[in-house]
Order: structure tokens, then C-alpha cells, then sequence
């Protein structure tokens, strides 16, 4: 009984349960900080190679992340060896978080370093979880190998500048997001309750995010004006959260579970989350970035890039959503892909009027879209919620494929 004890603390115990952890959650929480840290490093140099090279942080730092959801879905994070690994990794991750700021200048080294600490634990635990896996094993290999090239990448950026620094950084995103297409999709696995439900609540922590930009960028004064930025901000997070959270959540997570587990379940995982979650929560930080220079100056127009992470980041989000249903069911949301390309229309609108205007222009985008939604689709979108409560996955799926016919 002893000798079976210490090997249950000393390996990685398979995941049983498909609810969200505490200990993931409080993990998650690392992630808000790098999220506020990459809209910070868009304030600070408000520039479009700023703005790349945020972009590229949040990217490396989202792959990341999205490597422990795949994690946590296969062992259980409070058992064995997992929690010590998982608090390593929380501290790796807050210093890279803590670099983002000068990422790609004296802390380059420092984020590098502190990013391959993170990745090196997370390959550390699913090499352990896949013992007695053969797939699994084999995927990881794989894994392992495009990890180490991205991490020495990221290092060797840290001794370069200009272009060619932006180039590693690219080489080593692109490394990291195509390897997972060149090597044994089925050897995966998951839990689809457990997996949809942590990119849901990562999409609740960037809203968040964006609720504390507008604090960070209001005045000292709270004037008329920075109250009605707050309130119109407030209420276009509240209106991505609806879009997301009222219909598409539900369906994302059903569909998923529908998916024959190996290589069909993993890679619409791959592609519905890993992937196509990036551009929303990318979407998020950049309007994030917009509503937080817009606070600062209410009553003068948006410069060029904080307007277009305004809009963009919108339009960006809406579009994900688009992609996101096609992919899950092969349906195209023509209102959302109107909204996103009317929302990428008030570009030159942000540029000649003020501030408050554009994102209340916005919110009256959103607001249409949803009231579109909630009356054009009601008996339909009532019957997807119902069915999908009760655990009617087959009908819901094809009753939400033929809501925007």
C-alpha cells in the first residue's frame, strides 16, 4: 500500500472527471496578467510594429497555455507529480508575463528563458501521462521536438533585433502551431466537456481584460464624457459575451463530445479551439486596446493604430465566431460576417470623430447583430438551448446548422 502511494505522487494519474479544477482555475489567473501585459505593450508603443509584436507575445503565450488545457484534459492536475509541476510552471509563466513589456528588447533572454521553463514542465508531464500509451507517447515525441527548435528560436531571437528578431519569433510561432498537422492527430486525448469549458472560461478572462483597460485608461477626473466611454465599453464586452456564451458556447461543447474520440474529436479540437480561439481572444486584447486609449481622450478621434485594434479587434473576434461555426458545423453565420466587415467599415469613421462616437457606433453594431439573432432565430435558438440542456446533442447540432438559412 505505501510503495503504491509514493508511486501515485511520484507520476501523473489519467483525468476522471470533466469538471474545471480549482488548481486550474488559479492557474488561469497567470493568464490575465500576460493578457493586461500584451495590451500594455500596445499602449506603450502605439506604433503597427508595436502592435505585431504584441500579437506575437500573446501568440507564443496562448500556444502555451492551450498546450496545458490538452494537459489537464488527460491527467489530473491535484494528483501525483502534476500540482508541484503546475505551480513551477505558474511562476515560469508570470515571469514571462512580467518580460512581455520589453520582450523583444533587454528582457528578450529573460521571457525566452522563462517561456522554455514553462514548456519544458509541460512536456515534462504528459511524458509521464503517456507511459503507458503508445499514441499518446508517440504524439509527444513529436511534440517535443517542435517545442525544443521553437524554445532555442526564441533564445536566439533574444541576441538579434530588428527583422531578423521578428523573424525567429515568426519561425518559432509557425513551428509551434503547424507541428501539431504533421504528426499523429489520433494519438491525442481528451475530455470535450472538460476542453470546451476551459477555452470558454479563457475567453471570460480576456473580457475581463478588457473591463480593466477601461479603468487603467479613464482620467483622474470622472467627467460625463469618461462615464459614457465606460458605459459603452462595458456594454460591447457584455455584447462579445453574448455572442459567444448565449448559443455558440453550448454548441461547441456538444459538438465536440459528438466527435468519434482519436483523430476526428482531436483535431476538431485543434482546429475549433487551439487555433480559432486565438483570433477571439486576440480580437478581445486589441478592441481592449482601442476602449483603453479611447477612455484617455474621449472627445478627440482614435490615432491610426489604436482605431484600427479598435474595429479590427471587433471585426476580428466576429469573424472567429464565423469560423468557428464552420468548422463545427459547416454553417456560415452570414450576420456576424456582415457585422465584422460594417464594424471594419468605421475605420475611417475613428479617424475624423471622436472617440466616444466610434465605440458607441460599435455597440450599436453588436447590439443590431444580437437583436437580429434573438428575433430572426428565436423558436430555433429556444429549441438548440432546450435540447442542448437536456443532452439532445444530434438535434441541436443540425437544428443550429440551419439557423442562418
Amino acid at each position: 500500500m505505501e510503495t503504491t502511494t509514493r508511486t501515485r505522487r511520484l507520476t501523473a494519474v489519467r483525468r476522471e472527471g470533466d469538471r474545471v479544477t480549482a488548481l486550474e482555475l488559479f492557474f488561469d489567473l497567470v493568464f490575465v496578467l500576460a493578457l493586461t501585459q500584451c495590451t500594455a505593450l500596445m499602449a506603450a508603443t502605439p506604433t503597427w510594429q508595436g502592435l505585431v509584436q504584441a500579437l506575437l507575445v500573446l501568440a507564443v503565450l496562448w500556444w502555451s497555455w492551450g498546450g496545458y488545457a490538452w494537459l489537464t484534459s488527460v491527467v489530473d492536475p491535484e494528483e501525483g507529480a502534476v500540482r508541484i509541476a503546475m505551480f513551477v510552471a505558474m511562476a515560469a509563466f508570470l515571469v514571462a508575463a512580467l518580460a512581455v513589456p520589453d520582450a523583444f528588447g533587454d528582457d528578450a533572454l529573460t521571457f525566452a528563458c522563462a517561456y522554455g521553463i514553462v514548456r519544458v514542465a509541460h512536456i515534462w508531464l504528459f511524458t509521464i501521462a503517456s507511459r503507458d500509451d503508445a499514441g499518446l507517447r508517440r504524439s509527444v515525441t513529436g511534440l517535443a521536438g517542435s517545442t525544443a527548435v521553437g524554445v532555442s528560436l526564441l533564445v536566439g531571437a533574444s541576441f538579434t533585433d530588428g527583422l531578423a528578431q521578428g523573424a525567429l519569433w515568426a519561425t518559432a510561432l509557425l513551428l509551434d502551431v503547424g507541428a501539431p498537422f504533421l504528426f499523429w492527430s489520433e494519438g491525442w486525448r481528451l475530455m470535450p466537456t472538460h476542453f470546451a469549458e476551459r477555452f470558454g472560461l479563457i475567453v471570460i478572462i480576456a473580457l475581463g481584460e478588457s473591463i480593466v483597460a477601461i479603468g487603467v485608461g479613464a482620467n483622474e477626473i470622472v467627467d460625463a464624457g469618461v462615464v459614457a466611454a465606460a458605459v459603452v465599453g462595458v456594454g460591447i464586452a457584455a455584447a462579445l459575451w453574448w455572442l459567444y456564451f448565449d448559443v455558440i458556447a453550448w454548441l461547441g461543447e456538444r459538438r465536440l463530445a459528438q466527435a468519434t474520440p482519436g483523430r476526428e474529436q482531436n483535431e476538431l479540437a485543434r482546429d475549433a479551439y487551439s487555433l480559432i480561439h486565438f483570433p477571439m481572444v486576440a480580437g478581445i486584447v486589441l478592441a481592449a486596446f482601442g476602449l483603453k486609449k479611447t477612455l484617455a481622450h474621449v472627445g478627440d478621434p482614435l490615432e491610426s493604430v489604436p482605431a484600427a485594434a479598435l474595429v479590427g479587434g471587433i471585426a476580428l473576434y466576429l469573424l472567429a465566431h464565423v469560423a468557428f461555426r464552420w468548422r463545427q458545423v459547416r454553417s456560415l453565420s452570414r450576420q456576424r460576417l456582415l457585422a465584422a466587415l460594417v464594424t471594419l467599415g468605421l475605420y475611417p469613421v475613428a479617424l475624423a470623430a471622436p472617440a466616444l462616437a466610434t465605440v458607441a457606433l460599435a455597440l450599436a453594431i453588436l447590439v443590431a447583430l444580437i437583436v437580429y439573432e434573438v428575433t430572426r432565430f428565436s423558436e430555433t435558438r429556444d429549441r438548440v438551448r432546450h435540447e442542448l440542456a437536456h443532452g439532445h446533442v444530434p438535434a441541436a447540432v443540425a437544428e443550429a446548422a440551419r439557423m442562418d438559412e
